[in-house]
C-alpha cells in the first residue's frame, strides 16, 4: 500500500538527506517539497498527502505553526516532526499543535521509514531520546498538594490568561499578538509565573496550573 507523504524542510542538504533515505521503499510517494509552512500548506491544497514530514525550524512559518494551521484545514493529515531540536518544550508545542511523532533527523533510513508507517497507521513514533524526555515527564509529574485544593500561587488575571495561551502550545510571539502585549511583557509574565510557581519550563507550569486548577 502506497504511502503518500510532503516534506517540508529548508535545509537544501537535510532535504536531499531525507529524499536519499526514502529511495528504497517504493510504497513511499513524495508528492511535494517546501522550503516553508505557507509552501507547504499551499502544495497540501493542491495534493493532499497521508503524512507530513515537518521541520521544525523554517522561515515565514515554522513547523509548529505550520502544524497549527494543517491540522485546522485537515485533521485527518498526520504530521511528523523531523528535527535537530529535542527539547521539552518543543515536543511540548509540536504534540500540542497537534503532530503525531517527534524523531529526529539523524535517524537511519530504516527507522525513518518505520516512523512513517506507523504515523499512517495512527501510531505515535518517537526516537528512543524523545520518547525518553516524555516518559520522565510523565514519570515525574508535579505533585498536587496533599488534599488536592486549589493552592493561593497569587497568579494575577493576566498571567493566568498567558497561562491559557500555554496550554494550546503557542508561541511567545503569538501570545503577544493574541494579547496585545510586547513579547518582552509576554517574557516578563511568565518569568513571574515560573517564579511563583515554582517551575523551570512551559511544561511544568501547565502541569501545576492545571493539577492546581489555576486554568481548566
Amino acid at each position: 500500500m502506497n504511502i503518500f507523504i510532503a516534506i517540508a524542510e529548508d535545509n537544501s542538504f537535510a532535504l536531499r538527506s531525507c529524499l536519499d533515505k526514502l529511495k528504497a521503499y517504493d510504497s513511499v510517494k513524495v508528492l511535494s517539497t517546501s522550503v516553508n509552512g505557507i509552501l507547504l500548506l499551499e502544495n497540501v491544497e493542491k495534493n493532499i498527502p497521508d503524512v507530513v514530514l515537518m521541520d521544525i525550524q523554517m522561515p515565514l512559518m515554522d513547523g509548529i505553526e505550520c502544524t497549527r494551521e494543517l491540522k485546522k484545514k485537515h485533521p485527518q493529515v498526520k504530521v511528523l516532526m523531523l528535527t535537530t531540536f529535542d527539547d521539552d518544550e518543543k515536543i511540548f508545542e509540536a504534540i500540542m499543535a497537534g503532530a503525531s511523532g517527534y524523531i529526529l533527523k539523524e535517524e537511519p533510513a530504516e527507522q525513518l521509514y518505520k516512523a512513517i508507517e506507523e504515523t499512517k497507521q495512527g501510531g505515535a513514533a518517537m526516537s528512543a531520546g524523545i520518547a525518553l524526555k516524555v516518559l520522565n515527564l510523565l514519570r515525574n509529574p508535579l505533585l498536587k498538594n496533599e488534599h488536592g485544593e486549589k493552592v493561593d500561587f497569587d497568579i494575577t488575571k493576566r498571567e493566568r490568561e498567558i497561562l491559557e495561551q500555554l496550554k494550546t502550545g503557542l508561541s511567545y510571539e503569538q501570545i503577544a499578538t493574541n494579547l496585545f502585549i510586547s513579547y518582552g511583557t509576554v517574557r516578563k509574565h511568565i518569568e513571574n509565573i515560573y517564579r511563583k510557581l515554582q517551575v523551570n519550563n512551559k511544561v511544568e507550569a501547565v502541569q501545576k496550573a492545571l493539577q492546581n486548577r489555576i486554568i481548566n
